[in-house]
């Protein structure tokens, strides 16, 4: 269908587009007291963006990484559907030997998009943000790559005439899905008739600044605590302080990260592709339930989860455990939640999967949709506080830990790097 974002419709009210604009001046009070404090400490006027540079290292690396993996997801999905599709209608002989061949093109992608990413975050020690960018989007690529076979191998077994082989999708019907900003494939999708591109270029605008607020909210307000607290002894007052002050930071990044991704990026490749259907959130921010929550927060994902998870499980089950199809999506989930949180920081600490696979659980069942009143909103969003909180808090506390702990000689260029950037940062502050 053709849907329009919510907030692209919710900045047409005066109100909102108000509310929008004092996120923008606490931007620009971060800035002023960074220059401030710069030039009461060291007598000029110092802007610098070390960790930002640090985190996003090495891009050529992950420009190389990136092409290589969609090369293969271009190539290798498509042209083994369309031969084993070929032969499976000419003879039964030839449809077993195409199993046989695209099992093998499978295999090849599956390690390609399977060890390759693993192999280059490990091999070039990449930083934080540069692994990040190499796991998402080798589970995009493989998530696409699944919608894409599981759509159209369904088509091609139904396919009864012989004489003619099945209608196989166009190889630039593939190619648009593999870059629209949606995980199901199909043939066709609503279009709208041209591109703006001065929205493209105000939403990548606002990417940037998104960036630069993340960026200031870690050296303001994360930094400082957590490489102090570092120094200090354990104790459960010093835990339970550092929590209660990351609900605050560890908030406004999650709504930084929803807006910066699920808004403007998804948005400017929609326009840039003229893709119509923009409902990739819904209004996740009005519930009152978890259950709720998780269906509106991210559409794209959960569309995926629900058609090819959820669903498939059902079909599998003939429909009898409707509960067991539900926690093994969850389960999913927070593995996958979990994989990209290691091979982003390079540590196994499984807060993420705690929070998703136990609580997230309980909560879906729990504060379900039987919940209508305003209170469970407030619920919801005090939980939402609580949860960003322990995960900002025990991530920078685990961050910290594998900085400090090893001796210098067996020291990683990863973590030299992180030290030196962090040294200059604390320096700044």
């Amino acid at each position: 269908m053709d849907r329009r974002s919510i907030l692209d419709d919710l900045f047409e009210i005066n109100h909102i587009r108000t509310i929008y604009h004092m996120f923008i001046s606490v931007l620009f009070l971060f800035i002023i007291s960074t220059l401030a404090v710069d030039y009461i400490d060291q007598g000029r006027l110092v802007l610098e963006f070390d960790l930002l540079s640090y985190a996003f290292g090495k891009l050529h690396i992950v420009g190389l990484a990136w092409l290589l993996m969609f090369s293969y997801t271009l190539a290798v999905p498509y042209y083994a559907l369309a031969l084993w599709g070929t032969l499976y209608h000419r003879s039964p002989v030839q449809g077993v030997l195409s199993v046989g061949a695209g099992l093998v093109l499978s295999a090849l992608q599956a390690a390609v998009l399977g060890v390759l990413p693993i192999y280059v975050v490990f091999h070039y020690q990449l930083p934080p943000a540069s692994r990040f960018i190499i796991i998402l989007e080798q589970i995009r690529f493989l998530m696409k790559s699944y919608s894409f076979i599981r759509e159209n191998v369904p088509v091609i077994l139904k396919h009864k005439t012989k004489e003619e082989g099945p209608r196989f999708p166009t190889f630039s019907s593939y190619l648009y899905f593999l870059f629209a900003p949606t995980l199901i494939y199909r043939e066709s999708y609503p279009r709208n008739p041209h591109i703006r591109w001065s929205y493209v270029g105000v939403t990548f605008a606002k990417i940037l600044g998104c960036l630069f607020y993340g960026y200031f909210i870690l050296v303001r307000l994360c930094i400082p605590v957590f490489m102090n607290d570092s120094n200090k002894p354990f104790s459960t007052r010093t835990l339970v302080l550092a929590l209660f002050h990351a609900t605050l930071p560890g908030m406004l990044l999650l709504l930084l990260a929803f807006f910066a991704f699920l808004h403007c990026w998804l948005n400017a490749f929609a326009e840039m592709l003229r893709f119509a259907d923009r409902m990739f959130y819904k209004d996740w921010w009005n519930s009152t339930s978890f259950a709720n929550y998780y269906r509106t927060w991210n559409v794209v994902v959960h569309d995926w989860l629900y058609y090819y998870g959820y669903r498939d499980f059902l079909w599998l089950s003939r429909r009898k455990f409707r509960t067991a199809a539900m926690l093994s999506v969850f389960v999913v989930s927070a593995l996958v939640h979990e994989y990209v949180f290691t091979l982003g920081f390079g540590f196994f600490y499984p807060v993420m999967f705690c929070l998703f696979a136990f609580f997230g659980v309980a909560f879906n069942f729990t504060l379900n949709d039987n919940r209508k009143s305003p209170v469970w909103n407030i619920m919801m969003w005090t939980c939402l506080f609580i949860g960003q909180g322990v995960m900002v808090c025990l991530y920078c506390q685990e961050w910290y830990a594998q900085i400090h702990l090893p001796s210098y000689d067996n020291t990683t260029e990863l973590q030299y790097h992180v030290m030196i950037t962090l040294h200059n940062c604390s320096t700044t502050l």
